[in-house]
């Protein structure tokens, strides 16, 4: 018998490793283990046997040829389920190309990549950013930076006044603002020391476009108010902002100058790798009759205050010869960046 018991579950076994499908399988369950089944049948054939021992080998191998049975229908089910499975994903899946493919939409201008990388610069330094109208008052744009009506300094920004008065204003008394100083006198108006804030934006002057000038440009300009500010900490920060925004191995250093809004007053220039050096901007303390028409006592709190151009810092960064080619919307240049 137990001859027979092994080769009705090698019959078995062989029969399920050739179905073919899922239905094949539980077709073949009742078939291949039911009462019905060769198996089962040989159970009628083991009160023919005379040993006690005889009939509990052959019965323990029968259960054991089921079970054989059964685990192989497992099998070849799962099997024929994950082959099923992988057959309705190649035969359904959808080609995402398109949507993971690199962008061919385009991408921020080289004047936006600059202007974000320097919000994201400063604000790791410490300030935030402060933002201000475009369309300015004279009083916002000149006579609270310390520059009244007649004084020198005016003329040397060539601007652009409107015929819009404001109420109460008189004609000629709003502007599109020359630089983004205006942000700070609004800043120390709006609020109290201490103060730590840049202001990026647009600016416009009556300018001849060239290699290095833009009648319609972009500013950053910061402004730190607190106690015990000195030019000490005005260079630190020109230094930290120099390595952070065009690498390590650039330096800075400020030069005396003049500015009518800061009293002292400095250019800065940074030196490139090879030796030379270039001015960016102007900076200093800030001038005490600036606090004044802050709203601040400068007896009590002091500044500094710094400004360049962010067109400039891109041209410089990324070796533009030309500003106009930023402005001039020709793929073959915007492209590179």
């Amino acid at each position: 018998m137990i001859n027979e018991i092994e080769a009705a579950r090698n019959a078995a076994l062989a029969e399920i490793a050739a179905l073919g499908d899922v239905e094949a399988v539980s077709t073949a369950t009742a078939r291949l283990t039911g009462k019905k089944s060769a198996l089962s049948g040989l159970k009628k054939g083991l009160g023919a046997l005379e040993s006690i021992d005889d009939k509990k080998a052959a019965g323990q191998a029968i259960n054991a040829a089921l079970a054989a049975v059964n685990t192989a229908l497992d099998d070849r089910r799962a099997e024929l389920n994950a082959a099923a499975l992988a057959d309705r994903v190649e035969h359904e899946r959808l080609d995402l190309t398109e949507f993971v493919a690199a962008p061919t939409r385009g991408h921020a201008h080289l004047v936006t990549q600059a202007w974000e990388r320097l919000e994201d610069l400063f604000i790791g330094l410490g300030f935030q950013i402060a933002e201000g109208p475009e369309v300015e008052t004279d009083w916002h744009n000149f006579e609270a930076l310390n520059m009244g009506e007649g004084h020198p300094a005016r003329g040397e920004f060539d601007t652009l006044f409107l015929d819009y008065a404001p109420p109460g204003g008189q004609p000629g008394s709003t502007l599109l603002r020359t630089h983004t100083s205006p942000v700070q006198i609004r800043t120390m108006l709006a609020g109290k020391p201490p103060i730590y804030i840049v202001a990026p934006g647009r600016v416009f002057r009556r300018d001849t476009a060239d290699a290095t000038h833009m009648p319609v440009f972009h500013q950053i300009e910061g402004l730190v108010v607190d106690r015990h500010i000195t030019m000490a900490d005005l260079a630190g920060t020109i230094e930290a902002f120099t390595k952070a925004f065009f690498g390590s191995e650039f330096t800075s250093r400020l030069r005396p100058y003049h500015f009518p809004f800061t009293e002292p007053s400095a250019e800065f220039d940074i030196q490139r790798p090879d030796g030379s050096w270039i001015e960016l901007g102007g900076c200093g303390m800030v001038h005490p009759d600036v606090l004044r028409a802050g709203g601040i006592d400068p007896e009590e709190w002091s500044g500094f205050a710094f400004g360049f151009g962010i067109d400039r810092m891109a041209k410089e960064r990324h070796g533009v010869d030309d500003l106009r080619e930023m402005f001039s919307n020709d793929i073959r240049f915007l492209e590179q960046f």
